[in-house]
Parts: structure tokens; C-alpha cells; sequence
């Protein structure tokens, strides 16, 4: 891979989750501060991203692939996805709020797999070459939560234009990147294989079920730190909450890079347990913490961000891929992706946006405190549940 190549494969990563994180992580607190939309209406909301991942393996996996050169895919759907963003700025009632913003998801998710699919293309030795380009993404997710920070935009619709304007440059940009033809002469992938349909046989080993099943059930509680958490800190009177939030992105990067020095040693369980431990301590942090003196514990619980992520989500995919037959592994990576992203993340949305519906005490004020301990609760008996009954030995 040439120097260009890779200057040009970075800055598509950057771009692409710049996007993402521009709207994703302060979009509740808008909705709750600004839009005076309600917890079961945030949950809503958040739950379309889901509802994308379930849809999008389809249109990739069955069209995109087999009809379209994926750059220029890829440009078009930026550019719908610009236009349908800045109507999401303009409206303020929600059904056409979460049909605009449903139609955007459906556009932006699989530009996600799409990317990857063009990087991939690219790199003579992916396994090699790929995180060095993909780290460019979750600085670029960082760099959105310093800008609308230090901007002061977190209460105002300005980060969605902000993003929208981003979508057209990428979008233009796409066609610039090298030429991905349509796979025509490869073999038409079924709906069973796009969403790992053929990997169910696996579940006949109770392990391996078990795995699928704790990452659908640990997504839920994650679900409330994605969709509340710049929410919950606005609230208790942080300034540039967005910026710090950047915190958990950076520590995703450190945990990321230490991983195999604990994964040699620990395992696929210990590893696991951990990470569910620091979800539950996150949420209690989070309970028991202030904007005054114990300010450490949100800051902390946003550091465990790296944890909770990288020691459950990383492990889990490399657990699949150890555990799979060669020929099944594809569809085996596809099911964990559809469980956590899809399923668990669709469950969390309408989960966490009935619990804080559950707990206002006033006007855009709620019962935290008790918020957090739902989540954490939940935690405690998915880690019982997986360390109890989770007995395989992967080989690190």
C-alpha cells in the first residue's frame, strides 16, 4: 500500500466517524434540553441507529457488493445522508424527528462496513495494516467531542448542520478514493450467511450460546451510557461535557493497545468478567459522584469507557473467530455483530429510554442516582449468569 493510499484510506476513517461522533453522543441531551422530547422518545431515537445495523447487512451483503463500485456507493449515500441530516436539524416535532432521522441511519450504517470493505481492498496484509488506518476513526470521533464542546453546541441543533456539511465532504471525496468494482462473478451471498444464520448450528455447543446471549444482555446496559450519559452530565452541571466524554474514546485506544499483554495472561473469561465489572463500577461511579468534590467519579466511569468496550466487544469477536469452523466464520463474526449492534443495542435504546422516563422529579431533572443503579443491577446478573455458566477454555 502506497503512502497516498494510506493518507487517503486515514483521512475516509477520519471523516467517517468525525460524522458519527458529532451527533451521537450529545443528541439526547438536545432532545431532552432542547426539544423537551421525553426518555421513551430518546430511547426511540437512538433505537433507529439499531434498527439500521439489523437492516443495513442486507443491503450490503446482497446489493451494494454485487451492483455497485463501493467508493462511489459510498459518495451517494454521504450526500443523501448530508441532506437528510440537515432536515434533522430543522424539524422539532418528533415523528417527523425519528422518521428523518431513521432514514439517515438506514443511509450511514453501511457506509460503516463499506469503509472497512474499501480499506480492506486495499491492504496486501489487513490484519497488519488495517488498525493503523482504523485508529484514525476513533481520533476523528474524538476530535467531534472537543469541537462541539469547546463550541459550546451540545444544547443547540448546529452539531447536526456541523455534520451534515462533513457528510458532503466525504461524500465528495468518496469518488476521489481508488476503484472498488462490483463483485459480479462471485456467488450471490444468501440471506442466512449475510446475517450469520449459518453460524446458529454453533449454538448446539452451550458456550458458544452462552456468549451470543451475554453480549445481547451486556449491550443493554451499554445502551444507557451511549444514549444518557452527555445527558445525565449536562444535567449535573458539567461544562464541555462533550469534550471530556473524548475521555472514554481515549482510553478505548490504550486498553486497545494493552489488550494482548492481558489476553495472553487472563483469557476470554477473565477478560470478560472484567469488563463487567467495570460496567457495573462505572454506573455506580456515576450514582454516587457530583460535579463538585467526587467530579473524579464521572471522570472515571467515562475512563472505564475503554474497559467496558474493548475488553468485551474485541474479546468477544476474537472468541467467535477461534471458536468457528474456518467456513463458518464469517457468519459466526456476522451474528455477534447483528447481536450486539443490532439486537442488544435496539433493546438497550427502549430499555434506558423507559427507565428515565421512569425517574423525572421536574422540569428536564431526574433521579440519576437511581437511574444508574438499574443499569448496574443488570450488569451484576449478566456477569453471574456468564461467569457461572460460561465454562470453555480458549487458547490465547
Amino acid at each position: 500500500m502506497t503512502f497516498k493510499t494510506r493518507l487517503q484510506l486515514s483521512t475516509m476513517m477520519l471523516f467517517q466517524y468525525f460524522i458519527w461522533g458529532c451527533w451521537y453522543v450529545t443528541m439526547g441531551n438536545y432532545l431532552m434540553k432542547t426539544l423537551h422530547f421525553d426518555g421513551n422518545q430518546v430511547g426511540h431515537a437512538y433505537s433507529t441507529f439499531a434498527i439500521a445495523a439489523m437492516i443495513s447487512p442486507f443491503f450490503v451483503g446482497m446489493i451494494a457488493d454485487k451492483y455497485f463500485a463501493t467508493e462511489r456507493l459510498l459518495g451517494v449515500l454521504h450526500l443523501i445522508g448530508a441532506g437528510l441530516l440537515f432536515a434533522v436539524s430543522e424539524v422539532q416535532s418528533f415523528g417527523s424527528f425519528y422518521v428523518l432521522l431513521l432514514a439517515y441511519t438506514l443511509c450511514y450504517t453501511p457506509t460503516i462496513a463499506l469503509s472497512n470493505s474499501l480499506t480492506f481492498s486495499q491492504m496486501k496484509d489487513p490484519g497488519a495494516d488495517f488498525p493503523s488506518v482504523r485508529v484514525l476513526g476513533t481520533i476523528g470521533w474524538i476530535i467531534a467531542g472537543l469541537t462541539i464542546g469547546f463550541l459550546g453546541i451540545e444544547d443547540s441543533a448546529l452539531f447536526f448542520k456541523m455534520a451534515s456539511a462533513l457528510s458532503v465532504v466525504l461524500g465528495l471525496y468518496s469518488f476521489t478514493m481508488p476503484h472498488v468494482p462490483p463483485k459480479k462473478d462471485e456467488r450471490q451471498k444468501t440471506f442466512s450467511e449475510i446475517l450469520g444464520l449459518d453460524a446458529l448450528k454453533l449454538f448446539k455447543e452451550k458456550d458458544f450460546a452462552i456468549m451470543i446471549l451475554s453480549s445481547v444482555l451486556i449491550s443493554i446496559p451499554l445502551m444507557f451510557y451511549y444514549s444518557f450519559t452527555n445527558a445525565f452530565l449536562n444535567e449535573s452541571g458539567m461544562v464541555n461535557a462533550a469534550g471530556k466524554m473524548t475521555m472514554g474514546q481515549m482510553s478505548e485506544i490504550i486498553f486497545l493497545l494493552v489488550m494482548p499483554f492481558f489476553f495472553k495472561r487472563l483469557g476470554v473469561k477473565k477478560m470478560i468478567l472484567i469488563a463487567m465489572a467495570a460496567w457495573i463500577s462505572r454506573y455506580i461511579l456515576f450514582a454516587y459522584g457530583n460535579n463538585e468534590l467526587l467530579v473524579w467519579m464521572f471522570y472515571l466511569g467515562i475512563i472505564f469507557h475503554g474497559i467496558c468496550y474493548d475488553f468485551f466487544f474485541i474479546t468477544g469477536q476474537i472468541y467467535v473467530d477461534k471458536r468457528a469452523p474456518s467456513k463458518l466464520r464469517n457468519s459466526a463474526q456476522g451474528l455477534i455483530t447483528f447481536a450486539t449492534y443490532g439486537l442488544g443495542f435496539y433493546l438497550g435504546s427502549r430499555a434506558s429510554g423507559f427507565i428515565v422516563n421512569m425517574y423525572v422529579i421536574g422540569d428536564n431533572l431526574h433521579d440519576w442516582k437511581t437511574i444508574w443503579y438499574i443499569p448496574a443491577g443488570f450488569s451484576v446478573f449478566v456477569l453471574l449468569f456468564f461467569g457461572f455458566f460460561f465454562k470453555d477454555k480458549v487458547k490465547a
